[in-house]
């Protein structure tokens, strides 16, 4: 049986769409935020008309390239911690999994710490699932900050401090570091000593299972 002609063209503008997608993350991850579109297509092995089928300009085809890639690692975060029902317990989860990702996949982690979140606006990928566990926390009487908006500045200045930290000083161990400013985010929102602790060094799943959690297009 042929396959309808509008279903292969949709696949093909998929692909299309996805290689762009692609060279755009390596490209952020490499610092090159103003190559030409030229280079960028070449990257993707893609014509330049293709590119404008879907894109606007670099810029578009870069925030695209962010936000999907936020977008995803938050799904992932989210179902590999889906069995979790302690807020808490969630947040601590996905921060010390995201405190790991910098030393094991470089490209997402250069992503997420290009992107610097914005808190004025809509809240996306990790920012939104850490300040919806803040929240539940709130709610259950784990955490008792007044200003949930504030305490979501601490950690994503933390989050993204700990990363650039772990960039610069390779030798750091990342899965230590990553613990102690988990254990010192728990504390300061009204956790107490011993379950802040508790938290930061409990068991965690295979990072790896990120990858299998990540949704594919």
């Amino acid at each position: 049986m042929t396959e309808p002609a509008n279903n292969r063209l949709e696949r093909r503008k998929a692909r299309t769409r996805a290689a762009l997608i692609g060279a755009a993350r390596a490209f952020i991850a490499e610092g090159k935020l103003t190559a030409p579109i030229l280079e960028i297509t070449q990257a993707a092995d893609v014509g330049m008309g293709s590119f404008y089928n879907h894109f606007d300009s670099r810029e578009h085809l870069f925030q695209a390239a962010v936000e999907e890639a936020l977008h995803d690692y938050g799904e992932a975060l989210d179902r590999i911690s889906d069995d979790l029902d302690d807020p808490a317990a969630k947040f601590a989860q996905n921060f010390r999994l995201t405190g790991r990702l910098h030393r094991r996949n470089p490209q997402l982690s250069k992503i997420l710490l290009h992107d610097r979140p914005s808190l004025a606006g809509p809240l996306k990928g990790v920012t939104l699932l850490a300040r919806r566990d803040i929240d539940a926390a709130i709610d259950k009487g784990q955490f008792t900050v007044a200003d949930p908006e504030l305490a979501l500045v601490i950690v994503a200045g933390a989050a993204v401090a700990l990363g650039q930290l772990l960039h610069d000083q390779p030798e750091r161990d990342d899965a230590e570091a990553t613990d102690q400013v988990t254990e010192d985010l728990l504390r300061m929102m009204g956790l107490s000593g011993e379950t802040a602790h508790k938290l930061a060094i409990a068991p965690l799943p295979d990072i790896d299972d990120l990858d299998k959690h990540r949704p594919t297009r």
